[in-house]
């Protein structure tokens, strides 16, 4: 790594300064029982979460902050680039922090945002070679194995997004290929300030580098470039059908009135110390640590979605433990024709047989045969069959509820950073449960292990069970590929 140079300081925008702000007097309007509360309101679908982005990124005044592990430059990451380029030529001071590994193709485009004057980018953990960036991985794996898996979008201190959800076309329902099906909150009030006093945080690092210190500067016309771009796309026919439809959406009209219905709930940020990518333990302790102190163990019920689910064999331990207590847990996760990573699918798949012995519940989210939806409470709150699950959250005892970035594996424990959002809210923990209750057995495979031994997927269709022995949807090589990628010892980096 080069050395880093000093770096301008720079903080959120003060809480004073920002109540005077147009988001800051509209959050205001919202009524409710505000007393030490945060507004939330779910974004669980792919349309609201991206014109949730822009109407943030154009209402903000003052600040926006973004932190993302993953930006691709495709339509939505080129409309949202150019929504905080418009920002900073409004005068908005725009703060942009990525994890350099999901930053492919962007180095150009990132230089010549940086020289704008109203903007600064950071690459996080970065690649010193920039390309082939991959080789990186043979000379300093150990380092750059570690990733800032964070992700929020912050805007005046008043409003900010945190969740599953990238940038790109796959999580916001705009390409052609698969869908994840994701899962994001919108959240004002005294939360906000945690989450950009988190920024700061990250932003002040050691592992945060102006993208300046590690690609050449860029010619003005870069930029120039982007806004082109953006409008070429904007009139592009699948462009402009998906901008009109967002423009139709209930959603916009309801969050620039102030009609948005909000949940207001006692909430907690939680995060990983930026240092974990260092292999050093914050003074909090990691994320889990923080959640188990916060929740402490579940009484009575544990509903998780985690689209990568690897509980390694101290978690089916843990898992069996808090059954024998009397503790309901269900997992709801992709089967292997929904996953976009085999690999981590292996970790799971070993482990299937232990959780189900142990009285565990398991689902697992479906493909489709010809890609029709089967949506979950209209909305397709956790994906349809035609789509790759990466929702992460999961609720207790029906009284709390987590959402944030944090998978259930080892990667998320111990080696990637992570951020969520802890809510004390029995409404929205119990709309998960009942989920659970009604529509994953309609969407998922319910996974049964028979008196043989013989693990056996259920699934529900036109009103009848039908029953499958070998993973659905799926070849017999691929199921040998994970059989055998599930013999290596590869678990602690999934």
């Amino acid at each position: 790594m080069p050395p880093l140079k000093p770096r301008p300081a720079s903080q959120a925008l003060a809480v004073e300064a920002s109540r005077d702000t147009p988001l800051g007097q509209g959050a205001m309007t919202y009524k409710g029982d505000r007393e030490g509360k945060s507004g939330i309101h779910a974004l669980d679908d792919a349309h609201d979460a991206f014109a949730a982005r822009i109407l943030l990124a154009r209402a903000a005044t003052h600040t926006l902050d973004v932190q993302y592990y993953i930006w691709r430059d495709d339509m939505t990451g080129t409309l949202l680039l150019e929504a905080l380029h418009e920002a900073a030529d409004r005068g908005v001071r725009v703060r942009l922090l990525l994890d350099d590994n999901g930053t492919n193709g962007l180095d150009r485009v990132l230089a010549a945002l940086h020289a704008h004057p109203n903007i600064e980018v950071r690459l996080f953990n970065p690649f010193v070679l920039r390309w082939p960036k991959m080789l990186g991985f043979v000379t300093d794996f150990s380092r750059l194995n570690r990733r800032m898996h964070n992700k929020s979008f912050t805007a005046d201190n008043q409003a900010t997004i945190i969740g599953g959800r990238n940038v790109g076309d796959e999580y916001f329902g705009a390409g052609e290929d698969v869908l994840f099906a994701d899962l994001d909150v919108l959240a004002i009030g005294p939360v906000v300030r945690e989450v950009s006093e988190d920024f700061d945080r990250y932003w002040a690092s050691e592992s945060a580098y102006p993208v300046d210190q590690l690609i050449k500067a860029a010619p003005e016309s870069d930029l120039q470039d982007l806004a082109a771009r953006a409008s070429v796309l904007e009139r592009d026919p699948a462009a402009a059908a998906y901008m009109k439809a967002l423009e139709e959406l209930p959603f916009i009209q309801q969050l620039v009135q102030g009609e948005l219905a909000v949940q207001w709930a006692v909430t907690h940020m939680v995060s990983d110390d930026p240092d974990k990518v260092l292999g050093v333990k914050g003074e909090d302790g990691n994320l889990p640590e923080q959640l188990r102190r916060a929740i402490g163990d579940p009484e009575q019920g544990f509903d998780l979605v985690s689209p990568y689910f690897v509980p390694t064999k101290s978690g089916v331990a843990a898992f069996a433990a808090l059954v024998e207590q009397g503790v309901r847990i269900r997992v709801l996760t992709n089967a292997l024709e929904a996953t976009d990573v085999p690999v981590v699918h292996s970790g799971y798949a070993k482990r299937r047989k232990a959780l189900l012995r142990a009285g565990v519940e398991l689902y697992e989210m479906r493909a489709s045969d010809e890609g029709e939806a089967v949506e979950i409470r209209g909305k397709g709150r956790f994906g349809s069959s035609g789509s790759s699950l990466h929702a992460k959250t999961f609720a207790v005892d029906g009284k709390r509820l987590f959402v944030g970035s944090f998978n259930f594996d080892p990667r998320s424990f111990n080696l990637n950073t992570e951020l969520g959002f802890l809510i004390d809210s029995p409404e929205m923990a119990r709309a998960v449960s009942g989920v659970f209750d009604t529509d994953i057995p309609q969407a998922a495979y319910s996974l049964r292990l028979e008196d043989d031994d013989t693990l056996v997927w259920l699934e529900q269709r036109d009103g009848q069970t039908l029953r499958h022995t070998t993973e659905p949807g799926t070849t017999a090589l691929k199921r040998l590929g994970v059989d055998i990628l599930s013999l290596l010892p590869l678990e602690p980096m999934l």
